[in-house]
């Protein structure tokens, strides 16, 4: 019995390290200008985002992403759950109107059935595997269970005594719950969604986690954390707080369910009582986070086995109740510039097109429209851009202004010639800005400029119709 336990033990982890570790994103909504749909998907797409979180299953959002290739797991809102867990018929319904309409175009592959529950929705915690094996049953009804998985999101205060590692064990309060919980994990071969966060771990410590430790900063051997019991060595918090995990699954004789964290990241902004959340610690916690999921590094106890990771979030949303960090920590503002540049080197193309800098060629302001149609003819026949997309009736034919079809034309020659000296003139014509045509307050330029975002990036067929 003890042989058999083994190999189906070394038999799981090998599984789990023959997966490729990913980075996706979160995508929360608690802006007061949020990107429209389609806006979100471009700019994941310009920035090889291929997995992605939603707190929700919005309708618009999942639409948006059909066709991407993009892995979308969806949420049931923890409002949502003590109907859900009433009857199956009630969870049937939810699958057949949030998942059915989306799953033959959009790559939905999990859904979370509420969102840290243990801790925010305590109320809900009894229906809670409930609600998930009836979301499950509804996808076995429909033929999904092998495509998309089921799990539920939790905060990682449900481990206790975590340092060090070997020590920790889930808060007993909640043992009916996860117990019977991951039981289901464990049957149906989903995986336990956790939330990392170094931040909050650093600064509840008052001083006794050094920041490098948070930040994934290199250390001396000497100043790295040791776990006395199996004499594993932990370079930051965040392998330290999944190793937590995995020995409180231990505790409760599950040793084979991976770990997905659904959320992690750090502020790049604070108040007086947060000094720490800096662009400058954001970037590099951020950027050194990715390294170590795509490098496939493992944690001390599951060497080589990928931490795929959410980081949160994509947009600051300003929104957001709280201190100032609570609206801080986006990988982008609500125009999708960058709030702070990824050091990504030698780290995958995952966020790694730096948008901060970009050059685009338009049309001057108060240029003759006659010299700018010119040179539009011009783009378009000698200059070889192909303005297919243009002609009536094609993507980017609206709006119909000599201007927003030159910037369409400029931009694209000048890209093409790979910015170089000289190919964002026209006869005078155009000029080089660093203002996001797709932003302009001027909004002629808004369509063309995403169609033509929609020529250079894979699998994006639409264009925006609003």
């Amino acid at each position: 019995m003890v042989i058999h336990i083994f190999i189906i033990l070394l038999l799981s982890l090998g599984a789990l390290a023959d997966q490729d570790p990913f980075i996706g994103v979160n995508i929360g909504t608690a802006l007061s200008d949020m990107p429209n749909p389609t806006q979100t998907a471009v700019l994941l797409k310009s920035q090889n985002i291929r997995h992605v979180r939603l707190y929700d299953a919005d309708q618009a959002m999942l639409m948006a992403l059909a066709d991407s290739g993009i892995q979308v797991t969806v949420t049931v809102p923890n409002q949502q759950l003590l109907a859900i867990a009433q009857s199956n018929t009630t969870a049937s319904n939810w699958v057949s109107r949030n998942i059915l309409p989306h799953i033959s175009t959009t790559n939905i592959t999990a859904i979370s059935v509420g969102n840290e529950v243990l801790t925010t929705t305590p109320n809900a915690a009894t229906v809670l595997v409930t609600a998930l094996k009836y979301i499950h049953f509804a996808l076995v009804s429909a033929g999904l269970d092998s495509q998309i998985k089921v799990s539920t999101t939790h905060s990682s205060n449900i481990v206790l005594d975590a340092f060090p590692p070997s020590q920790a064990f889930f808060n007993k309060t909640w043992d009916p719950v996860m117990i019977p919980l991951l039981e289901f994990l464990q049957t149906t071969g989903s995986y336990l969604m956790i939330n990392v966060y170094p931040y909050y771990d650093y600064k509840q410590a008052n001083g006794a986690i050094p920041l490098d430790y948070a930040l994934f900063r290199p250390l001396p051997e000497d100043k790295e954390a040791v776990d006395l019991n199996t004499l594993l060595h932990y370079t930051n918090v965040f392998d330290a707080v999944v190793d937590a995990a995995y020995f409180a699954m231990k505790y409760l004789n599950y040793t084979n369910i991976p770990i997905v964290v659904t959320e992690s990241g750090w502020p790049s902004k604070g108040d007086s009582s947060e000094p720490d959340a800096t662009l400058d610690n954001a970037n590099t916690y951020n950027s050194n986070l990715i390294k170590h999921v795509l490098n496939n590094t493992g944690t001390p106890k599951h060497p080589g086995v990928g931490i795929s990771t959410y980081i949160y979030e994509l947009y600051n949303e300003d929104l957001r109740p709280g201190s100032v960090s609570e609206r801080n920590w986006g990988l982008f503002d609500a125009n999708g510039r960058p709030i702070y540049t990824l050091n990504l080197m030698d780290s995958g193309s995952v966020l790694a097109n730096d948008t901060t800098g970009q050059t685009y060629c338009v049309v001057k302001k108060d240029a003759d429209k006659k010299m700018v149609q010119a040179a539009l003819d011009w783009a378009c026949g000698p200059g070889k851009v192909n303005c297919s997309m243009m002609l009536q009736g094609g993507p980017c034919y609206q709006p119909d202004t000599v201007v927003a079809h030159a910037t369409y034309a400029f931009d694209t020659y000048y890209q093409q010639m790979n910015k170089a000296e000289g190919t964002c003139d026209f006869n005078g014509v155009a000029s080089i800005t660093t203002t996001d045509p797709s932003k302009s307050p001027i909004a002629p330029y808004a369509k063309p400029y995403l169609c033509l975002i929609d020529n250079r990036v894979p699998n994006i067929n639409t264009c925006i119709n609003d």
